[in-house]
């Protein structure tokens, strides 16, 4: 599994108390995992000789690993975000796939209302889309439906996987 470091106010003084050379300019909210390290880690995990079939499993996010390690379903619901799942193992995308089930805009809002969302919900082929609820309520619903549930004003942008901008280059 491979997912980013999660560079915050915390880390970096940490760095910078013990004189280690700082890794990004800037701290983040999310993850970062620069599209360049993702790039050396999937060529690098690639077997020449069996035409880039892979060493053995990998995944992008640590849920996936684990749900791989005990043959379920990703507890996260990161099917919905295809992007994630092009190096994931046949199987698993089966199991996530049979497991993976939007609810309906009822059920969503139903729940997100009951945890203190405020604005309108969404439901679409990637996400319940929410308004005012912070990470723990908004990971409870994820947990839940096996959906993913984002932030409106948060959004998740594709190709970087919910990861910070540091070294994403905007899409072309």
């Amino acid at each position: 599994m491979f997912t980013g470091l999660f560079f915050r106010k915390e880390i970096a003084a940490y760095y910078a108390d013990h004189g280690l050379p700082m890794p990004y300019d800037d701290i983040a909210r999310r993850k970062i995992m620069p599209e360049w390290s993702e790039q050396r880690i999937l060529a690098a995990f690639r077997r020449p000789e069996d035409q880039g079939e892979p060493y053995g499993p990998l995944f992008r996010k640590t849920s996936c690993g684990v749900a791989y390690a005990h043959k379920v379903a990703d507890y996260n619901g990161h099917y919905g975000i295809r992007e994630l799942c092009d190096i994931c193992p046949v199987a698993q995308l089966g199991l996530c796939r049979d497991a993976w089930k939007a609810p309906s805009l009822k059920e969503a809002t139903e729940a997100a209302r009951a945890l203190g969302a405020t604005g309108d919900v969404e439901v679409n082929e990637r996400a319940i889309i929410v308004e005012g609820l912070n990470e723990p309520p908004r990971y409870f619903m994820q947990h839940g439906f096996g959906y993913q549930v984002h932030d409106r004003d948060k959004p998740h942008h594709p190709r970087r996987h919910g990861r910070a901008e540091i070294g994403w280059p905007a899409p072309q």
